[in-house]
């Protein structure tokens, strides 16, 4: 497929907490593993698309069902809303939605690399074309960039907007997604094709039940003001406890641009949740979606941790709302509010 020539050097992958205009979000529905529960994942859902469109936000919406997904968003306003009729295995559009960075220039681009269901844990096949799709629908602006070479989740990636990615070396070093990659090598690639100065590769932190092999935003996020927030674990009977605590050694150890310790914020480590057969589930509060406005966090009906985690984003963020929203429907799929969501700036689409 025909796309513009793109010098990597001029690549810049914004923060999160920079200017757009849309989220990405697909749609839960029969065909994917959230049947059994689809009322109540549904009703997560409308949360989250209302606390979009209440932040100025329009929200993207894939689904194969659209008139359904209408029906369900009725008191939403209809200009807050893009129905994008798409088939899909599943619905964690950061690990396989448009990857937005700008050229020299401050254009768009939307990138798009291979998913393949985590390390092919999982189907992948609807989800990988989702972005093509949309390129093939005349939905994205032809500033496309294919990268479907190299298999990369946006979940595994925290940037600064500055040159600086932060990301972990189970997930990145995983044989099961690229083969080995020396994180030299690793570095040289997202230099070359997210236009980074430096990747720093945290070799431990791990939660329970996870499926992407540690995704960094289960973990770690980046903030204004060389801030790193983090999750911590209080509780020294927690099997997470001695794992979290080298993670946090490791991000303490880490240096800014200019030389500087990051400024830390420990997030706290949700009680644990199970799932029906027993197995612990991986809740964590670093799973927040900052938007221009707002930051929209995760909540888990625990009310002293749900309050602390809101309070420690709101020192990260002073300049934003703290909003929560309840994930306790999301979890049951071992993911949360960030990993549902995937942030577009304006002029990716041509809506």
């Amino acid at each position: 497929m025909k796309q513009n020539a793109i010098d990597s050097s001029s690549i810049r992958v914004p923060a999160e907490w920079e200017a757009y205009d849309t989220v990405m979000v697909a749609w839960p529905h029969g065909d994917t593993d959230w049947a059994p529960m689809l009322e109540e994942v549904e009703k997560c859902y409308v949360n989250i698309v209302r606390e979009i469109e209440a932040a100025g936000l329009r929200a993207l919406i894939v689904t194969p069902e659209p008139k359904h997904v209408a029906d369900c968003l009725g008191n939403i306003p209809a200009d807050s809303i893009i129905l994008f009729e798409c088939q899909t295995n599943d619905t964690w559009t950061r690990d396989y939605g448009v990857i937005s960075a700008y050229d020299g220039n401050g254009m768009p681009l939307a990138i798009d690399f291979r998913f393949d269901g985590w390390g092919l844990k999982f189907a992948s096949n609807q989800d990988n074309l989702v972005t093509l799709r949309m390129l093939e629908k005349g939905l994205l602006t032809r500033n496309y960039v294919s990268r479907l070479d190299y298999t990369f989740e946006g979940g595994s990636m925290e940037m600064d907007g500055a040159g600086t990615m932060l990301s972990t070396s189970h997930c990145l070093q995983s044989l099961n997604r690229n083969g080995y990659r020396s994180a030299r090598q690793l570095e040289e690639y997202f230099r070359q094709s997210l236009g980074i100065d430096r990747l720093l590769l945290l070799e431990h932190g791990h939660l329970e039940g996870d499926d992407t092999d540690s995704h960094i935003d289960t973990l770690a996020r980046f903030a204004p003001g060389d801030t790193i927030l983090y999750v911590k674990c209080y509780n020294q009977a927690d099997p997470h406890y001695e794992e979290l605590r080298l993670m946090e050694e490791e991000l303490a150890s880490l240096r800014t641009m200019d030389g500087n310790p990051y400024n830390m914020i420990g997030l706290p480590l949700p009680d644990a949740i199970y799932d029906e057969d027993g197995d612990r589930l991986p809740a964590t509060y670093a799973n927040f979606l900052v938007t221009p406005s707002r930051v929209l966090m995760p909540t888990y009906a625990q009310p002293d941790n749900d309050l602390l985690a809101k309070q420690m984003l709101q020192i990260a963020f002073p300049d934003r709302e703290i909003v929560g929203i309840d994930c306790n429907a999301l979890i049951r799929q071992h993911g949360s509010l960030h990993c549902a969501t995937m942030q577009l700036p304006k002029g990716i689409l041509r809506v």
